[in-house]
């Protein structure tokens, strides 16, 4: 059955009916080429070796001292967006897109950007914990910093794998790899990184896996661990507008009566254009899936009657 689309305008950077997917690769590619940039100009200015690094990416990266981290709280946040080693760019942008463009279409765009958040900010935790329990690497916690998207895809990687572990990738070799063994090895080689110098770094990227894991599982559970968050940025970014402070629940179930037990007639489906958009940002936010038999027969009809 072919679904009806319209085109909306975006109303929240984190989802709703917006690309976050997109924005998080973009964002990612802007830093990227922003840090790059300053980088040239050290070097076309006959910087010393290192000065680039002390100067400006020191401001960026999440450093592994805890001291040092309290002088510049920001990082919590930057370090996740902020890499200027281009194979590493390449590497976490293919699998972002790639997991995320399937969670997308598996439960909707709006667990996207809390999912990539959640993992990052687990890592960092990891991270830093990891650098200071350890006597091998607090010895030398001050050389120590983390950065880049490994925690944030990670996250998004084992969260599309726990909601679909037999889809099929590379279909044309022998009808296709499950999912869940490319993310086994995904996550098989940060297992193995552990044996050595950077193990911070690699558990940070397992805390990620464990992040994704847990987020997919609260979601069957009937929770929206993201929600927080959507509602703190449209508090953020209606500030000013009193009107439209409010943020009203994605979907919302209403009861017109009680049947006390007893089955409800069955209702013959209207289209209407207020209750297909109304369909079409549930779409959106949770994959063509959460769908009732109902909304699915008004979709149905109105392609058949090409309403939109």
């Amino acid at each position: 059955m072919a679904y009806p689309q319209t085109q909306k305008k975006s109303t929240s950077i984190l989802g709703d009916s917006s690309n976050p997917l997109l924005m998080l690769i973009v964002l990612n590619v802007l830093v990227f080429i922003i840090l790059n940039f300053i980088s040239i100009v050290y070097v076309l200015s006959n910087s010393a070796p290192g000065t680039f690094e002390a100067q400006i990416m020191q401001w960026f990266v999440l450093p592994a001292s805890l001291e040092t981290l309290v002088t510049r709280p920001w990082v919590i946040l930057s370090h996740m967006f902020s890499q200027v080693s281009v194979w590493a760019l390449i590497g976490n942008l293919f699998f972002l897109w790639a997991f995320g463009y399937l969670l997308q279409d598996l439960i909707g765009n709006r667990h996207v950007v809390p999912l990539y958040i959640y993992g990052a900010l687990a890592g960092a935790v990891l991270f830093i914990a990891s650098a200071n329990i350890f006597p091998r690497f607090y010895a030398v916690v001050d050389t120590f910093s983390f950065t880049g998207a490994g925690a944030a895809v990670m996250a998004i990687a084992v969260a599309a794998t726990t909601l679909a572990p037999d889809y099929r990738v590379f279909p044309m070799i022998n009808g296709g790899i499950p999912l869940w063994v490319i993310t086994l090895i995904y996550v098989i080689i940060d297992f193995a990184g552990l044996a050595s110098v950077a193990f911070p770094h690699h558990l940070a990227h397992l805390g990620g896996a464990v992040i994704g894991y847990v987020y997919i599982q609260q979601v069957r559970g009937g929770k929206d661990p993201g929600n927080w968050m959507h509602r703190l940025y449209h508090w953020f970014n209606h500030l000013f507008d009193p009107s439209k402070r409010k943020l009203k629940p994605v979907v919302k179930e209403q009861v017109f009566y009680n049947t006390k037990g007893k089955k409800p007639f069955t209702k013959t489906p209207t289209v209407n254009e207020r209750k297909i958009d109304e369909i079409l940002d549930k779409i959106s936010e949770h994959g063509v899936e959460a769908l009732t038999p109902e909304e699915k027969e008004i979709l149905k009809k109105a392609s058949e009657n090409d309403t939109l």
